[in-house]
């Protein structure tokens, strides 16, 4: 006769009980590789407090750290890509704008807002590197056009915070043609004596780099952010040499003298305003 019968339900001891956590807890690291509590991540500014590693960050995210979770209005949000060469490669250009609209980037590769930084109204676009890399289309390059006739009509500081792949390749030659046309309007802004501040964050590579990322009256870089025109491979392969440790990197520009300063995220808004009101002054 037995006594004892087995539960259905075998008895699991502490160790084999497997703990049941919510996903998007926690955020590894790109460059630590350290697991870090995501709130943590966010209440720094979405910046590593293990290595000081800077993730990247959305447009509304950004607009929301430089305006101080103030109030800004969009701008130019009415313009929208076409597709001029009806380009076709593994997809079709129709297709992927299409489907990046669906998904709520009405603002194309680039946001345009405008608000009051240190009580100074102040234009600001933020490139989205989630809509096709970031890449420089017609529309980006209108969308800075008009920022900047706006700035130099109505007075105001500009500030472009820059995060690219390089000119869009689906738009050919016309994509090519916008790096001319946006440093052509910051002329406007030089002649006018009004403020252009150009902030480099990770990656800025191809036909934005060399063009309107690197003619701010200042350029700032972020930590550890990509910043050059062909990619370290590329050139690594075509001199046929080891490159530099850091090459391409903020901390390397500066030191060369590419650009002004390296700014940690958590400090970027009141530098940015300080730089404004001795600019603007």
């Amino acid at each position: 006769m037995s006594w004892f019968k087995r539960k259905d339900k075998k008895i699991q001891t502490p160790s084999e009980q497997k703990a049941k956590i919510p996903e998007g807890l926690w955020v590894k690291c790109n460059q630590c590789k350290e697991i870090v509590y995501r709130k943590e991540v966010e209440a720094n500014q979405m910046v590593c407090p293990k290595c000081n590693y800077h993730f990247p960050i959305s447009p509304t995210q950004r607009l929301n750290l430089v305006f101080g979770e103030g109030k800004y209005s969009f701008m130019f949000r009415e313009i929208r890509p076409t597709d001029p060469l009806n380009f076709v490669a593994a997809k079709r250009y129709k297709d992927q704008l299409e489907k990046l609209e669906k998904l709520g980037k009405i603002d194309e590769a680039v946001v345009v807002a405008e608000g009051k930084l240190g009580k100074i109204n102040t234009v600001v676009a933020v490139m989205d590197f989630s809509f096709l890399g970031g890449s420089m289309g017609s529309v980006v390059g209108e969308k800075l056009t008009r920022a900047v006739e706006y700035c130099a009509s109505k007075k105001r500081p500009l500030i472009i915070f820059s995060c690219s792949g390089g000119a869009r390749m689906m738009e050919g030659a016309i994509s090519l043609m916008q790096m001319a046309k946006v440093s052509a309007a910051l002329g406007l802004l030089e002649k006018a004596g009004i403020p252009y501040i150009s902030v480099l964050t990770h990656p800025t590579t191809g036909g934005v780099t060399a063009s309107f990322a690197m003619l701010g009256d200042l350029n700032i870089a972020e930590p550890g952010a990509l910043i050059g025109f062909a990619g370290p491979r590329v050139i690594q392969q075509t001199i046929k040499a080891e490159l530099p440790e850091g090459f391409q990197r903020s901390e390397f520009l500066l030191e060369h003298g590419m650009v002004d300063r390296v700014v940690d995220r958590k400090n970027l808004t009141e530098e940015l305003i300080k730089i404004i009101r001795l600019l603007y002054a």
